[in-house]
């Protein structure tokens, strides 16, 4: 099964059945130099050509969402399955585009919120589909990271600061954590919710780089869940001494709590547990099986972390274009976050409560 790779290959040659053919720049000289650096045979450096490409069956599409968006239609459009990036588009517009392409095309569409095949996330789902919380309460979610407090010049996504490319820490970090919810949770009845911005300018430590910023860096919301559940979320790329992810949900039964210290990965994120009646919470170690899967060549202790997740994701995601099991993350989903993402949007503009069947 050929598929054309955004970025590192780890993830993807650890996949059974999936041979990296292709490599996609914006220029023939990178493009080449990849595919000579990753061992990979063809490069390309039209995107559009790469999908049309009869001999490749799966695009993993990359780049900025603003470039991003007719990537992805292209590759829909040429019978392709799409591993798409984190945000899923530039703009509602965009992601309802890619919605009508992928609904009904019978292709196999991605996304890469790989978090929710972190270990520690797949025995917390287990969990509470085992009734481990009772009727679900309440909760918190966060994800708070110190990415531009002190600004890195040589970090390779200091465009954040940009306008134009449909990013900003809600839509960024705050996709993978609204990915994670809808995972974990289900559908999301309605919101509030506030965007905004904590720095108006990234500094380096030296004071020699400054960034004048266009985009947004904090946000907070009030999430009700179908079920009743109300999540309360907060997500910062700028918050100071960042804590890193944090998801701690109670119900008439019990509470659930994972974290990690950043991102969420295979290694360092953790699960503890706690049942009604008891005195605290406790580590819940996590089973062999979800550590080391034999469906794919890496573990949880593999050298790049998002390298094992990701290619439980892509092991998925190849099985389903056998018919064999279901994608997940898939485009439905993705598609699910977006609504929400425009609802906080349109939240903000009009401060109020948005039910998100509103933006159906």
């Amino acid at each position: 099964m050929p598929l054309a790779p955004s970025g590192d290959g780890a993830a993807r040659r650890a996949v059974p059945g999936i041979e990296v053919v292709a490599v996609c720049t914006s220029r023939k000289e990178t493009a080449e130099e990849a595919a000579k650096r990753c061992n990979i045979p063809r490069a390309f450096w039209d995107a559009q050509a790469m999908a049309a490409d009869p001999d490749i069956d799966i695009i993993d599409c990359g780049t900025r969402p603003s470039i991003r968006e007719a990537m992805v239609l292209s590759c829909l459009k040429n019978g392709k399955h799409v591993y798409n990036a984190i945000p899923h588009a530039a703009s509602f517009g965009g992601a309802r585009a890619i919605n009508e392409a992928w609904a009904g095309s019978g292709l196999v569409g991605v996304g890469d919120a790989f978090s929710e095949w972190v270990p520690a996330h797949q025995l917390m789902k287990e969990m509470l589909d085992d009734g481990a919380l009772g009727q679900p309460f309440g909760g918190t979610c966060l994800f708070n990271m110190s990415l531009y407090n002190i600004l890195n010049p040589q970090f390779p996504y200091n465009w954040f600061a940009e306008k134009g490319h449909g990013v900003s820490a809600v839509r960024n970090l705050g996709s993978h954590a609204l990915h994670m919810l809808a995972y974990m949770f289900g559908e999301v009845e309605e919101l509030v919710a506030h965007d905004g911005q904590l720095l108006p300018e990234w500094r380096s430590a030296d004071g020699e780089t400054v960034l004048k910023v266009e985009t947004n860096d904090f946000a907070s919301m009030l999430l009700r869940f179908k079920s009743g559940l109300v999540i309360q979320c907060q997500i910062s790329w700028n918050a100071t001494l960042g804590s890193g992810w944090l998801l701690d949900v109670f119900g008439s039964k019990g509470r659930l709590v994972a974290q990690a210290p950043s991102f969420p990965t295979s290694r360092d994120t953790t699960l503890h547990s706690g049942r009604l009646g008891e005195t605290g919470l406790r580590r819940v170690e996590i089973p062999e099986r979800l550590l080391r899967t034999p469906e794919v060549g890496l573990d949880s202790e593999a050298e790049i972390q998002p390298a094992h997740p990701m290619s439980l994701s892509m092991n998925a995601m190849a099985r389903a274009i056998e018919g064999k099991v279901k994608a997940r993350p898939n485009f439905a989903q993705a598609w699910a976050v977006e609504r929400q993402q425009e609802a906080i949007q349109r939240s903000m503009r009009e401060r109020r409560w948005v039910r998100l069947d509103e933006l159906a």
